[in-house]
């Protein structure tokens, strides 16, 4: 789910040599082991895991002890009491938020519980070296979506903002959407929105490549889960006309009172499909000029392909193994291809998009995230790949692009002014230029004693 791109470089910008191999394609891929795995997040001295706190003020005399907790920080807490906005001043909520899952949906494991904490841990490190977030994962095994949002409204104070991850659908929808209408702070749903985000950004700048108008291309949506709806919405926001778009699930194509349906699902149906087509997933992609997937592994088959208009656009980002190889969508005729994985071109990842995202909402203090931003984070990473250098195999930027998470963060923020849910008004320059000083003080500071970890004293960690 979060494999960076086959880059020998890493998060923080150095060079560094990172063992490779090369598919029947030709195509690279970062080459490791179980044991790599293991040893990845074991023995990271002082303990075990990927995260930890550190602070960010010296505690090395009685002065420092004095002001970091008694009798000092009493003025800290009276200057809140007596002002409650201080609490942005002199504590770090202001740039905290909550990874908070109930373990219920961890990437193709299912529901495996606390077992998933190492993703939520993962997800904080991506925060942190690509944007500037310090985000604390949760995991609150509570299978009630009503008590599960007790849990996270109760500690919602401590934070700016939620972003919710790996819940099952469709609980995940309820979930948001009550949360999102219960709290001041953002709520978001990485799963849904991140992957929608970021397919929408493939998308524009592929239909650049084959030269076609979002307003007219038929788009066929094959998945109805918590990321195939999101897509859905977000492709509709951006001018695809509900006419022209045909979301798939197990019993075949949506419409509105088609029986077998969610109250989502029926919410999606109201804007498209009017005519109510009941067709398979193999006839919805007679004609079509763009065929994403986000469902299982090799339900496209070549035939679909041929069936789709010339430049036909395949995203098949079902993950680990797309709908649909591409070399095999090449050969039938699709003209560009993109995976949820790294060692392909085009690759549909959803850590182009969040840590971007969260950045712009908490330096204006967004109550919450808009269409309209979304859809501008989803420009602002198409924006990242220059039209004269786009082609079919790059219709999409890589995680590791230094200036990718200042521009959408800056993106972000300008869309939450212009909605007006920005409680804080900064101009694009400067969140772009605030962002790219936090990820070059980690890539100085902290990024630099992340390799010293491994258990220098080799103590016994437990």
């Amino acid at each position: 789910m979060y494999l960076l791109n086959n880059l020998n470089i890493n998060v923080f910008g150095t060079s560094e040599q990172i063992p490779m191999t090369e598919n029947t394609d030709g195509e690279k891929k970062v080459q490791y082991t179980e044991e790599d795995v293991y040893e990845y997040h074991r023995n990271n001295f002082p303990g075990h895991g990927k995260i930890e706190i550190i602070s960010k003020t010296p505690v090395t005399n009685a002065l420092d002890l004095t002001l970091a907790y008694s009798p000092g920080v009493a003025k800290a807490c009276t200057a809140i009491s007596r002002e409650p906005s201080n609490l942005r001043y002199y504590t770090n909520i202001g740039n905290t938020i909550a990874i908070a899952s109930n373990g219920t949906r961890i990437l193709g494991l299912g529901d495996i519980g606390m077992a998933g904490y190492p993703v939520m841990e993962g997800k904080s490190i991506l925060f942190k070296a690509l944007g500037g977030v310090d985000a604390f994962p949760f995991i609150i095994p509570e299978h009630d979506p009503d008590k599960f949002i007790e849990y996270v409204e109760a500690i919602a104070p401590n934070f700016a903002g939620i972003n919710l991850e790996d819940i099952r659908k469709p609980d995940c929808f309820y979930i948001e959407r009550v949360l999102d209408k219960k709290l001041d702070i953002p709520v978001f749903h990485d799963d849904q929105w991140g992957t929608a985000v970021v397919t929408l950004a493939g998308t524009l700048n592929a239909l650049k490549v084959v030269d076609k108008d979002i307003g007219d291309v038929k788009v066929v949506m094959n998945g109805s889960g918590a990321s195939g709806i999101a897509i859905s919405h977000m492709l509709l926001d951006a001018g695809v006309k509900g006419t022209n778009l045909i979301t798939i699930d197990r019993n075949g194509s949506i419409y509105s009172d088609r029986g077998a349906m969610d109250p989502y699902k029926e919410e999606l149906a109201q804007r498209i499909n009017p005519n109510k087509e009941s067709v398979t997933l193999a006839e919805a992609t007679v004609g079509a000029d763009v065929l994403i997937g986000a469902s299982n592994a090799d339900v496209f088959t070549q035939d679909m392909v041929r069936s789709m208009e010339s430049k036909a656009i395949v995203f098949a980002i079902a993950n680990p193994v797309p709908e649909i190889n591409p070399k095999l969508a090449h050969e039938a005729g699709a003209m560009i291809v993109g995976t949820g994985r790294s060692d392909y071109a085009n690759q549909i990842n959803n850590v182009l998009g969040f840590p971007g995202i969260f950045r712009g909402v908490l330096d204006v203090r967004a109550k919450t995230v808009t269409k309209g931003m979304k859809v501008a984070a989803a420009h602002a990473i198409a924006s990242m790949v220059p039209e004269d250098e786009l082609r079919a195999d790059k219709v999409i930027t890589t995680p590791v692009d230094p200036l990718l998470m200042p521009t959408e963060a800056a993106a972000v923020a300008q869309a939450a002014i212009d909605d007006h849910v920005a409680q804080n008004i900064m101009s694009r320059d400067e969140v772009y230029d605030l962002t790219l000083k936090r990820i070059e003080y980690y890539k100085s500071t902290i990024g630099k004693i992340v390799k010293t970890r491994k258990d220098p004293f080799n103590t016994k960690l437990c």
